[in-house]
């Protein structure tokens, strides 16, 4: 990849008086100088752009990554439940309905296990809501009992619910599937925000490479007009500036992808030592674990990798929109 003019004697003896300097009839490209200079104030702030969208991009992967988890391990554990709730009615002994309701529940066909919450349990509930050292005696606190499934969905629920609207007074069944329902359409939701927000990042990164494959041939214009004119292939230039950026992208986004992995673990270890702390037990009953897993850092690599090609192509595609339009 050169244009060589053969140079003189008398240039030749010039350039032997003046070593170091190079003569007017030097070669203007040598074979071993890149086309687009590899290290420049505009690469460095190319780099850095793309190391934090990147990081922004992985960060709001490995988020949704975490949700969807945890959003799929509550629903696992919700469906397996039901609720039976069992409230104080006149004329009726609220410990005997209990008991019928459980009995019932525990001859369902489908159904594992049943345990009764009693009155002392079912105060302890409502002490978040209503305070401690509160006097319960006279309050209609209705009694839970909590059922587990053997498989989700193999109890009749008609049959089991009406089975104990005829033999028990005051009882409902909750089978959590409204809950459910919201559940899964709060996952769906953050992922679907979490993909427009990935889908901006590439949106602004790409803008910001455009820029920067416009200045970078502005640049080297004389040089990049003197090739397109004497022959050299318009995909020879175009993959030039291709390799360049492709490089820029690499290293940009393994910063920004390598970040957010150390964010995550040190988001994990933060976890770690807040195990049996109110607000640990809070935050992994929300979210589960900060552990991504090998699928996460799996992915986050991907992201980085894929935007690196992005980049790359995005450059390739400019050049060569360029080089076709001086034709």
């Amino acid at each position: 990849m050169a244009l060589v003019k053969r140079p003189s004697r008398d240039d030749a003896s010039g350039a032997a008086q003046t070593p170091g300097r190079s003569t007017p009839g030097e070669l203007a490209l040598r074979k071993d100088m890149p086309l687009v200079p590899i290290s420049s104030i505009a690469g460095r702030a190319l780099v850095t752009v793309i190391a934090i969208m990147t990081f922004l991009g992985s960060l709001t992967a490995g988020s949704a990554i975490l949700i969807a988890g945890a959003s799929r391990d509550w629903s696992q554990s919700v469906s397996r439940e039901m609720t039976i709730q069992v409230r104080p009615m006149a004329g009726h002994d609220i410990d005997a309905e209990v008991a019928k309701a459980a009995a019932i529940a525990r001859a369902t066909p489908g159904v594992a296990d049943a345990t009764v919450f009693d009155k002392t349990e079912a105060e302890r509930l409502l002490e978040p809501w209503l305070g401690q050292g509160l006097d319960m005696a006279e309050l209609p606190i209705p009694r839970l009992i909590v059922i587990r499934l053997r498989d989700e969905g193999g109890a009749d629920l008609a049959a089991f619910r009406k089975a104990l609207t005829d033999a028990v007074s005051g009882v409902s069944l909750d089978d959590h599937h409204l809950w459910l329902a919201r559940l899964a359409t709060m996952a769906n939701t953050v992922v679907v925000v979490a993909v427009l927000i990935f889908l901006l990042v590439l949106a602004a990164m790409g803008l910001a490479v455009a820029f920067a494959t416009r200045g970078a041939m502005s640049g080297n214009q004389e040089i990049v007009g003197v090739l397109h004119f004497v022959g050299a292939e318009d995909r020879f230039i175009a993959r030039e500036f291709q390799k360049h950026f492709l490089r820029l992208g690499l290293k940009g986004g393994l910063i920004g992808g390598g970040l957010a992995c150390l964010m995550f673990v040190a988001a994990g270890l933060v976890q770690s030592w807040m195990v049996a702390t109110p607000g640990g037990d809070q935050l992994e009953a929300l979210f589960g674990s900060f552990t991504l897993g090998l699928k996460g850092y799996l992915a986050i690599l991907a992201i980085a990798v894929g935007i690196a090609f992005a980049t790359g192509i995005t450059s390739r595609t400019i050049v060569f929109r360029h080089l076709q339009a001086l034709e």
